[in-house]
C-alpha cells in the first residue's frame, strides 16, 4: 500500500461491505446476536433502543420479543444495511422503527433497554461516546453491551497485514476502532468500565465460541467486518493478491477454525 489509512469512512465503508457482511449471518451475526439479545431480555410492550443494528441480526428477534405493544428504534449509519434489515422484517414487525442515524449523536431518551451488539468499537470518542448511549435508557432501565473478547479472530488481523504489498508497514491501525478497546476486552474489565461510566449492578458474560473456517468463509471475513478497511484503495489485481497471500498464510499455519469469543455485560442506568 503506498498511502496510509488514515481516517476510514465507516459509513462508506461498512456501505460497501454490507454484501459481504450479510452473508456472514448465518455464520457469524445471528448466533452471536442470539446470545445478545438471551441476556439483555427483551421484554413484552417494552421500548428498546438498538443502536448499530446493522441488517437487524438482533433488531428483529428484540421486536419479536416486545411485541406490537413494544418498540424497537433499530439505529445504523450504513443505509445498504438498514435497507436489509428492512426487506427481512417486512411487513409483519410495525413495533420496529428503522433509521439511517449515527447513534452516537441520537437524541430520543427514556427507553427500557438500550442494547448495542458488537458497535461500540465504531464510536469516535468511546467514553463519551457510549456515556451516551447509557443517557437514552430511562432511569432504572437496562443497558446491555456486546464486544468482542480478547483473541478474537487472532491471528487474522496480522496475516492480512503481512500479506498487503507493504507487509502492512504503512497501517495506522489494523481496524480502525475506538482508543482504549484494549482495556475492555475481558468480562472484569468490561463491567468495571461500564461501572465507570455510570451504570448499577453491572454483570459480564463470555460467551466462548469458534468459527470453522472454508477458504470462502476467510475471505468473507474480510471483506465483510471491519477486516477490510486494512485493504485501503487498493485496486482488484491487488487485492486478489493479497487474497491468494492470505489464504496461503492461513492454511501454513493450519488453522481450522477462528475464535469468535464475545463479552455480554448488562447493568441499569440507576434511578
Amino acid at each position: 500500500m503506498g498511502d496510509k489509512l488514515g481516517e476510514p469512512d465507516l459509513a462508506g465503508g461498512f456501505a460497501a461491505a454490507a454484501a459481504a457482511s450479510i452473508e456472514l449471518d448465518d455464520a457469524l451475526w445471528n448466533p452471536i446476536s442470539t446470545a445478545a439479545v438471551a441476556r439483555a431480555h427483551p421484554r413484552f410492550d417494552e421500548t428498546v433502543l438498538d443502536a448499530c443494528c446493522g441488517d437487524g441480526a438482533s433488531a428483529l428477534p428484540t421486536a419479536e420479543l416486545v411485541g406490537p405493544g413494544g418498540v424497537v428504534d433499530a439505529v445504523d449509519f450504513a443505509e445498504p444495511l438498514v435497507d436489509a434489515a428492512r426487506e427481512r422484517a417486512g411487513e409483519r414487525m410495525p413495533q420496529l422503527r428503522l433509521h439511517v442515524a449515527d447513534v452516537t449523536t441520537w437524541e430520543p431518551t427514556g427507553y427500557d433497554l438500550v442494547q448495542c451488539v458488537l458497535g461500540v468499537f465504531h464510536f469516535p470518542d468511546l467514553d463519551s461516546d457510549t456515556r451516551h448511549l447509557i443517557e437514552r435508557a430511562r432511569p432504572g432501565g437496562r443497558v446491555a453491551i456486546t464486544v468482542w473478547a480478547r483473541g478474537a479472530f487472532d491471528p487474522l488481523p496480522e496475516l492480512l497485514a503481512e500479506a498487503l504489498p507493504d507487509g502492512g508497514a504503512s497501517l495506522d491501525a489494523a481496524v480502525p476502532r475506538a482508543a482504549g478497546l484494549e482495556s475492555i476486552d475481558t468480562a472484569g474489565s468490561l463491567a468495571q468500565w461500564l461501572t465507570g461510566l455510570g451504570l448499577a449492578g453491572v454483570r459480564a458474560h463470555t460467551v466462548q465460541r469458534h468459527l470453522d473456517l472454508t477458504p470462502e468463509l476467510l475471505w468473507l471475513l474480510v471483506e465483510g467486518t471491519a477486516l477490510r478497511f486494512m485493504l485501503g484503495g487498493l485496486g482488484a489485481p491487488a487485492v486478489e493478491k493479497v487474497r491468494k497471500r492470505y489464504l496461503a498464510a492461513v492454511e501454513a499455519r493450519g488453522m481450522t477454525s477462528v475464535d469468535v469469543t464475545t463479552l455480554i455485560a448488562i447493568g441499569r442506568r440507576p434511578a
